[in-house]
């Protein structure tokens, strides 16, 4: 998953930066490092899953209500 990829996914799954930091455990200054195609820094592999099963329908239980 590519950070832009990831960055839809998110936008997809209708949460902001900081509700999916707040579900990932992470600060959302690092969500949006994620994001970034211009960081070196990868998407954190964990993170790309627990986002691929929200798209999958999982929902966690910090989910927003």
């Amino acid at each position: 998953m590519t950070p832009t990829q990831f960055k839809e996914a998110r936008r997809k799954l209708g949460l902001s930066a900081t509700q999916l930091g707040h579900i990932l455990n992470s600060d959302p200054r690092t969500v949006r490092r994620w994001e970034s195609e211009g960081d070196a820094r990868p998407v954190n592999p964990i993170a790309m899953q627990v986002v691929q099963w929200m798209l999958d329908g999982y929902r966690p239980p910090q989910w927003p209500d």
